[in-house]
């Protein structure tokens, strides 16, 4: 198991000082199933490449496991875990490279804070969901990722593909940056840890993750590989990771339960609800759409309803809220649902004002009673996400009308239907908004009342159906 990084910052050699491994000496560690050893194969002012090998015991590593299965099976002792990169990668970076995987450095402290020209190469990495997976996790990280599929054995085709490839990475900065990232993603592109997961491996998550993975677009995946698929433990990391999106709902899980339930109790007498929602339904169905993103899907009362429509082969359904998501997994009975079925709808856990790869490829989104709780500087960062970069051929907007609310008799002059309510529009402001959308980004819209249209007031929901210029 081999990794080697270079640099060709000047003088390249300066490297040592960060590591804290001096270039002329062989450096060697014990690990838990083996030993590592670092040394420098090249070392000039111009380029130096240090090399980070692992010599494993597959025999001492199933022995020295806790709790290990008395399986007398030879699949123990012969198989991949000497030759691969893997989390015994990990657990040596953290023994040989502890100081610079910290961000220290006792000789050059300014040096640990400079982004250098680094080069990391691993002959054989793993790859559990092939080279588009692997792209995926380096690439939004700023890396140019050079990865070729080494095969099970040539003359054998018929094994099939390998999961195994021959990585270089490339990028420029610091290199406290780049062992993170290899300390991280090793082991979930792996998707297998040689040793027990609990808490501990949450905080390790933290300390290296910390400044990079709240904003990765497969930040859910990462923290349930990292945490070998334990679930409670990925809720627990992604809510620390992702505090500030976690604050675009934390003031309505927070907000007194009486205000979050007075928009529900004041809808209830007209089923606005479940109008709004048959209005969205007949929409994507006229629509045609195949493929559709709820974005904001809450506890999942939309996706309900939209997978009931046969022509949509992909749904999928994002929310910044974990809490959400597990009751719209409830309410959609994701467990119990038949193979085909479930193939055809997702929950994504992310933020909708953060530009992001899945959301691209939707012949249709929707945005249902959402908008109204973002804040205004929010509200322009999803104009971009939405129209721009996710862009669909077709967007369904719905938002309360804030000149219907007097109505409600039971609602207080000046207060909104919801109590995390940032803000909510007249007619006049809605279609001001959408115009604006439309002309910016090349789309036609056109509206459609929701409940009951008061000759004075309007509909107490507004919808916009906004279609690509090119697409109508």
């Amino acid at each position: 198991m081999l990794l080697t990084i270079t640099t060709t910052h000047s003088p390249a050699s300066d490297i040592g000082f960060l590591l804290e491994k001096h270039p002329a000496r062989v450096h060697e560690f014990e690990l838990s199933g083996g030993r590592a050893h670092v040394f420098y194969p090249e070392v000039t002012e111009a380029r130096c490449t240090v090399a980070l090998l692992l010599d494993i015991d597959p025999v001492g590593l199933v022995r020295g496991k806790s709790g290990q299965k008395s399986e007398n099976t030879v699949d123990q002792y012969v198989n991949d875990r000497p030759y691969v990169a893997s989390s015994l990668l990990s657990v040596a970076l953290g023994t040989a490279f502890k100081s610079a995987l910290a961000g220290r450095s006792r000789s050059r402290p300014e040096l640990a804070l400079t982004a250098l020209p680094l080069e990391a190469h691993i002959p054989v990495l793993p790859s559990r969901g092939g080279e588009t997976f692997l792209r995926s996790l380096f690439e939004p990280l700023g890396y140019a990722v050079n990865a070729t599929e080494i095969p099970l054995d040539t003359r054998f085709p018929e094994w099939g593909r390998s999961p195994y490839f021959r990585v270089t990475l490339k990028s420029t900065r610091t290199l406290q940056s780049l062992l993170q990232h290899l300390y991280v993603l090793i082991p979930v592109l792996d998707d297998d840890k040689h040793y027990w997961v609990g808490d501990a491996e949450v905080e390790k998550l933290l300390r290296h993750a910390g400044d990079w993975l709240a904003d990765h677009p497969l930040k859910e995946k990462i923290s349930l590989r990292y945490l070998k698929h334990r679930r409670s433990l990925a809720r627990d990391a992604l809510a620390r990771l992702t505090s500030e999106e976690e604050s675009e709902t934390a003031d309505v899980e927070n907000t007194p339960p009486e205000a979050q339930l007075r928009e529900q109790r004041l809808e209830e007498k007209t089923s606005l609800n479940a109008q709004r929602i048959a209005t969205v339904t007949e929409a994507l169905e006229t629509l045609g759409s195949k493929t559709v993103v709820d974005l904001g899907c809450g506890e999942g009362k939309v996706l309900a309803a939209l997978f009931k429509i046969k022509q949509l082969e992909r749904l999928v359904g994002m929310d910044v809220s974990l809490r959400s998501l597990e009751r719209a997994h409830d309410r959609l009975n994701l467990d119990r649902l038949p193979p085909k079925q479930r193939e055809r709808i997702e929950l994504l856990h992310g933020s909708l004002i953060y530009r992001d790869d899945r959301l691209k490829g939707f012949e249709a989104a929707t945005l249902i009673e959402v908008i109204e709780h973002l804040d205004t500087d929010r509200v322009v960062a999803l104009e971009r996400v939405l129209f721009e970069f996710a862009r669909p051929n077709a967007i369904i907007v719905t938002t309360p009308n804030r000149e219907y609310n007097v109505r409600f008799e039971s609602l207080p002059p000046g207060q909104f239907r919801h109590g995390d309510h940032r803000f909510e529009w007249t007619r006049a402001e809605f279609r001001d908004w959408c115009e604006r959308q439309a002309a910016r980004f090349g789309y036609s819209v056109s509206y459609r009342s929701i409940g009951d249209d008061d000759p004075e007031l309007g509909p107490p929901t507004q919808m916009a159906l906004f279609q690509l210029a090119a697409a109508v």
